[in-house]
């Protein structure tokens, strides 16, 4: 199902040639040079956008991940009884460690944000801050596939899959779920992966620098010969279909190669920055001519949203824990990995509000987990996995601005009020969305699995 010929001469002068040296059989020949008629499998599109279960409050999605386990402690949730009792005993073997890091309100609401996060508190009147967030694994690993899949020990299709799935994409010359990524996260591709769901509903990999998608640029002398070809394969598509019309895997791969020849026009532009005006650059800590960094991974994520991409993912850091948020002997490293996003992430905040797409845009801010709030050794700088309790945060597409919401008790240990788990996040951004998480299912091995199993809940103390 490659897209017709945009010169409809060209295609039949190419054709002719092709015939006259013998490279087409007769009956090949006939079909190609007549009119086009579909039927059954092949007339379904499945990133054709699809209606919502009900009135939507936002149409896209921007995740941004930050790898490693953030510590909720040292940055959006504030722990005076830590500081006052930093380096004394806790419990047996442990003692407190308080906060590197000053905390501070902002804006008209006066939540208070760390000093680590200066320009995401100068927005923070646009953010939902969430402290009481619960993972259901405490491995770098579970806890990773569990915020993206919903399940900690199983391969299941990432949350921008069944948004691909439930939505299908306002741009078919784009995939509707990209992932920009420069390093591969803990669990690799199974963040982005489409698992039992068709397979053109996996993310697709953006890596930041020079040529963020390989193979843009067509291999053909020229477009017409490029097209001639596309149309042959779409011959053989349609034959080859036409005998499995049921078989919605393949239609999906037939439509991926649609999707990839479209993006050979759309993609590079998408990709290119180089008309954004200094104003916007500046806004994000971008130089003119980067192509790396948070910023430019916030920026294009803005950009393919507004082409109508429908679930962006921005990954900071990858499994090294030189460059991810794991510092598990060092906590001072936060100073750089912050500051590398956080312009960016207030940058992305500011450019939507003012082009008018926060509003029906989803932000959201995540990690997998927090960090300990007590230490083996009193003079130890560093921090352990925490899942029981961590910070993450939503912004535009119908959530409150200016909140904190949920409590977790006085060391960031344990939540005490409104738990929010994976699943309840989960089901939240597909509610608003227009997706009832109950009913975005899919058939697979004899049962009707989806996002969030048989858990979540809408946590409507982060709405609007």
């Amino acid at each position: 199902m490659i897209r017709p010929f945009g010169n409809e001469l060209n295609r039949r002068s190419v054709i002719r040639s092709l015939a006259a040296g013998g490279l087409l059989l007769p009956g090949i020949l006939s079909e190609m040079m007549g009119p086009k008629t579909l039927t059954g499998a092949e007339l379904e599109n499945p990133l054709a956008p699809r209606p919502p279960h009900f009135k939507p409050k936002a149409k896209r999605v921007i995740f941004l991940f930050m790898t490693g386990g953030v510590s909720h402690i040292d940055t959006f949730d504030p722990k005076p009884f830590l500081t006052q009792n930093h380096g004394k005993p806790a419990r047996a073997k442990s003692f407190y460690k308080g906060a590197d890091w000053k905390f501070q309100r902002y804006g008209k609401s006066g939540v208070e944000v760390s000093d680590l996060f200066p320009e995401t508190g100068s927005v923070i009147d646009d953010i939902c801050v969430i402290r009481s967030m619960k993972n259901i694994n405490g491995d770098h690993f579970g806890a990773t596939i569990g915020i993206h899949t919903g399940s900690a020990t199983f391969n299941r299709p990432s949350m921008g899959s069944w948004v691909s799935y439930g939505l299908g994409t306002e741009n078919q010359n784009l995939p509707s779920f990209v992932v920009i990524a420069p390093e591969l996260p803990y669990a690799g591709g199974q963040v982005w992966g489409s698992d039992f769901l068709p397979v053109l509903h996996q993310g697709t990999r953006i890596v930041p620098g020079p040529e963020p998608i390989s193979n843009m640029k067509r291999r053909a002398e020229t477009a017409e010969i490029q097209q001639t070809e596309l149309q042959m394969t779409e011959y053989f598509n349609r034959q080859h279909l036409a005998e499995r019309e049921t078989d919605s895997n393949l239609a999906a791969r037939i439509k991926s190669f649609e999707t990839a020849f479209g993006m050979q026009k759309e993609a590079p532009e998408a990709f290119d920055i180089s008309k954004e005006s200094d104003a916007t650059l500046k806004l994000y800590g971008l130089e003119r001519g980067s192509t790396k960094g948070f910023g430019w991974q916030c920026l294009v994520a803005r950009r393919l949203a507004e082409r109508g991409v429908r679930f962006v993912e921005a990954i900071d850091g990858g499994t090294s824990i030189d460059h991810n948020w794991d510092a598990h002997a060092f906590m001072p490293v936060y100073n750089k990995l912050a500051g590398a996003v956080d312009k960016p992430i207030a940058g992305l905040i500011r450019d939507l509000k003012s082009r008018g797409m926060l509003d029906d845009t989803v932000v959201v801010w995540t990690t997998e987990f927090g960090r300990t709030p007590t230490v083996p050794d009193p003079s130890a700088e560093g921090r352990g996995h925490h899942a029981t309790a961590y910070c993450s945060w939503v912004a535009g597409g119908g959530f409150a601005g200016g909140k904190a919401y949920g409590v977790s008790d006085e060391i960031g240990g344990l939540v005490t009020e409104d738990e929010v788990s994976v699943h309840d996040l989960q089901a939240t951004i597909l509610n608003q969305l227009g997706l009832d998480h109950t009913k975005l299912t899919y058939r697979h091995a004899g049962r009707d699995y989806r996002l969030t199993d048989v858990h979540g809940k809408i946590v409507k103390g982060i709405l609007a």
